[in-house]
């Protein structure tokens, strides 16, 4: 729960540091150059360890990093054309009811009834945060973050399962490593001669999106679904809507208000209750 926790905070942070490298960078270049940079950052250390190709088990890396490089980031991108941003807060709610689901169907695990019940506490709570917050009415990109946040769900439990395998570690770098020629393809398309004059805090931004938000805090988080059980160390991640706004308070000078402490205190007493629920 501890190594999952840790994941969610350096997940959290990403939002609002992707809003500091929007100042200076395109998305479609945010979106690929993280992942360059991240593949590059992956390549070296599984060549300086000398680690092997898991061909056994390549195909199920890159279907996850297909999800979760791509598919999440890709979809989340488009649903922001049409719809505010603080929907993502509703996806985020969902998240981990999803990851469960999928855990029960892929991974072998069977949460009991007092688990579903707790889980879908939380995602309640987590959505009616979101639109309280927001006002938000339901519209056409909704769907559109549904699609992307399954894309994540899938993507966490390939990673899960395989982590039970190999060291969670390196299930993120061959997944990078794997996506690295069409991540790389796409930062060349999506340059601009105008980001050379980037400034240290976008750029700053940038990095963190890739080295910590797409890399390191795989570490902890693939390496905790595998020794927890993917069901139950997912729900931690309804927590991430009040790190990120947490961080944002703190980097872009945004303002919380009293009920979001309510709320978060409501939802951390639901993880603590779905932690201590059977999972077969």
């Amino acid at each position: 729960m501890v190594l999952g926790l840790v994941g969610v905070v350096i997940f959290g942070a990403t939002l609002p540091i992707t809003k500091l490298a929007l100042a200076d960078f395109s998305p479609a270049f945010v979106t690929t150059g993280r992942a360059v940079l991240a593949g590059l950052a992956a390549l070296a250390l599984l060549v300086v360890l000398k680690r092997s190709v898991p061909w056994p088990v390549l195909p199920s890396i890159a279907l996850a990093a297909l999800m979760l490089v791509f598919g999440f980031p890709g979809l989340m991108a488009v649903a922001m054309q049409t719809v505010p941003a603080a929907h993502g807060g509703v996806i985020l709610g969902v998240l981990p009811l999803a990851t469960a689901g999928f855990a029960a169907l892929l991974a072998g695990e069977r949460p009991s009834a007092a688990f579903w019940g707790w889980s879908a506490t939380g995602a309640a709570l987590v959505a009616a945060f979101a639109l309280r917050e927001a006002g938000l009415l339901v519209a056409a990109g909704d769907f559109w973050l549904l699609a992307s946040g399954l894309c994540a769900a899938l993507g966490y439990v390939i990673f899960g399962k395989l982590a039970r395998r190999m060291p969670g570690w390196e299930v993120i770098s061959w997944a990078l490593v794997i996506t690295l020629p069409l991540s790389l393809i796409g930062a060349l398309l999506s340059w601009e001669s105008g980001f050379a004059a980037a400034t240290p805090r976008s750029i700053g931004a940038l990095l963190y999106a890739a080295f910590f938000s797409m890399f390191l805090g795989f570490f902890a988080w693939n390496t905790g679904l595998a020794v927890g059980g993917i069901a139950r160390v997912s729900q931690v991640q309804l927590l991430q809507s009040f790190v990120t706004l947490a961080v944002a308070a703190t980097l872009l000078g945004e303002s919380i208000s009293l009920s979001t402490f309510f709320f978060a205190a409501a939802v951390a007493g639901v993880v603590w209750m779905g932690r201590r629920s059977r999972i077969g």
